[in-house]
């Protein structure tokens, strides 16, 4: 009998199988390894311990500005929708007559052929609806009084008709720093108390304190405005104020106010946030964000080397007012 029961125990024991009333004994599992965590990345430090944002950085897009309308209420792009933006975005770049009419001709150009990783429709990421804010009824009526007095005098009558980029003055901010049809790269310096934004456009350099002292008078006003930076956990904070009112940026003057944010993400890349807020001129403040990559370096821009459209327009303003005089 007990050499019966042996047999019966064994025998249960290989088919998994309890007699009534007991409960089997399981060998456990062996612990799947735990999977080591993420490491979060850490940006490299300059000697004084700030992160470190120095180098070349191209900033050109696929994505546009502002979502487009008939993308109205959609965010994100589906895989396949980011990889035919950029198809037709490459086909753009190689094939003449397909860019939008242009002063240049279509290899001087330069616009992204890539969209932004988080495949968004639009840089602008504040409001949601990915569109820049209506303007204010001030603002509505400041652009159309330019407008008039445009109209008035003509367009090329005088330097001071042309804008500030024809004029190679600047290309303002923040345009300066969002993708354009070329030169869409910046360089950072740092020391101690001042961060250095060079932009290949115009070759504008931004000298940002870093160091705690305060905006300058409100008398002063600057073509590229006035900037104040500061440490914000390993994000680099600007302030600017201060703009001309010969500034114009979608409308804003001298009212305009800028809040950047610039943070390094990865060996080979800068997260770049803009803020606008000028009450006078939009419904609300608005944010754009653009990513930015590791660039070879900067070329540079000589604006008015062989540039003859301004003195030939003007010389051909003079010659109608001769022939209005006849």
């Amino acid at each position: 009998m007990k050499r019966l029961s042996a047999l019966v125990l064994v025998a249960l024991a290989l088919t998994g199988t309890a007699p009534a009333g007991q409960t089997p004994t399981v060998a456990p599992k062996p612990a799947a390894p735990a999977k080591p965590a993420a490491k979060a990345w850490t940006p490299p430090r300059t000697p004084d311990g700030q992160p470190d944002l120095q180098g070349t950085w191209d900033f050109r897009s696929a994505t546009p500005l502002e979502r487009p309308r008939e993308l109205a209420g959609k965010e994100f792009l589906t895989e396949q929708e980011a990889a035919d933006l950029e198809r037709r975005a490459v086909e753009r770049e190689q094939t003449p007559g397909a860019r939008a009419v242009s002063v240049h001709p279509y290899w001087w150009l330069d616009y992204g052929t890539k969209v932004v990783g988080t495949h968004r429709t639009s840089l602008v990421v504040d409001p949601p609806d990915g569109r820049v804010p209506a303007l204010t009824a001030e603002a509505q009526k400041r652009e159309a009084a330019r407008r008039a007095e445009a109209a008035k005098q003509g367009p090329l009558d005088a330097p001071e008709n042309l804008n500030l980029w024809e004029r190679c003055i600047t290309r303002q901010m923040p345009e300066g720093m969002l993708p354009g049809p070329y030169n869409s790269n910046i360089q950072i310096v740092q020391s101690k108390d001042h961060v250095v934004i060079l932009m290949e456009m115009i070759h504008d350099a931004r000298i940002i304190p870093i160091d705690g002292r305060p905006h300058l008078p409100s008398n002063i006003r600057k073509w590229i405005g006035d900037s104040r930076g500061h440490w914000e956990g390993d994000t680099l904070v600007v302030e600017t104020t201060n703009f001309s009112d010969k500034t114009n940026y979608r409308g804003s003057g001298a009212n305009l106010r800028l809040v950047e944010r610039f943070t390094r993400v990865a060996a080979d890349g800068v997260l770049y946030r803009v803020t606008l807020e000028d009450p006078t001129t939009w419904t609300r403040p608005w944010t754009i964000e653009v990513p930015m990559v590791t660039s070879e370096g900067l070329y540079e821009y000589a604006c008015h080397e062989g540039n003859y459209s301004i003195k030939n327009s003007l010389t051909n303003a003079r010659a109608a007012e001769k022939e209005g005089q006849k």
